[in-house]
């Protein structure tokens, strides 16, 4: 792939990824401190890519440069798999472990789905990133924001998406056969 080929897939890159984010122009523009038209430009190929450019959006974005340019993975031992779409939620795998431990990062967008809690084998660990996530579990109905957590056994009804009031982010940490999470502490002295 040639560096005119990179580039010009800069471009359709942001975009998706802004919309994904329910980002406007303006609010990235407040972010950034880029034009609406300059980032307008950007997105449909019009204005080449620069790092002045491109740094201030993955800062906004809180994503690697790499991500926004699509570098290849020579030789780094970072996860880079493609992001899956499911009922309207995006997942990127970042274990690789068929029948184990399985890990993902979850991109809820704003909606207004009713809950429809199921079960099935398993436990699950979610740790919200960003945003508000509806958490329905059996008959618990709460609300996480940023830096909250939760685990529960995946046979008990469950549920999760969004308030309605905008995308959230989270991670997820799964055992298909009921691995619960386990998290190591320092004694205390005394």
């Amino acid at each position: 792939m040639t560096t005119d080929d990179v580039l010009a897939e800069v471009g359709p890159r942001l975009r998706r990824l802004r919309k994904e984010r329910e980002v406007t122009l303006a609010a990235l523009s407040q972010s950034t401190g880029i034009s609406v038209s300059t980032l307008s430009r950007l997105e449909s190929g019009l204005r080449k890519p620069s790092l002045e450019l491109l740094l201030p959006i993955a800062r906004a974005h809180q994503v690697p440069l790499d991500e926004l340019v699509g570098a290849p993975p020579v030789g780094d031992p970072r996860v880079r798999a493609r992001p899956l779409v499911r009922h309207g939620r995006t997942f990127w795998p970042l274990s690789r472990q068929p029948g184990g431990l399985q890990a993902f990062k979850v991109l809820v967008p704003r909606s207004d789905e009713e809950p429809e809690p199921r079960t099935h084998e398993g436990y699950e660990w979610l740790y919200v990133m960003s945003g508000r996530l509806r958490v329905v579990l059996a008959e618990h109905d709460v609300v996480m924001t940023a830096g909250e957590a939760a685990e529960f056994d995946t046979r008990v009804p469950h549920w999760f998406g969004s308030t309605g009031e905008g995308p959230a982010e989270f991670l997820s940490l799964f055992g298909p056969q009921g691995e619960r999470m386990h998290v190591r502490a320092r004694p205390t002295r005394g």
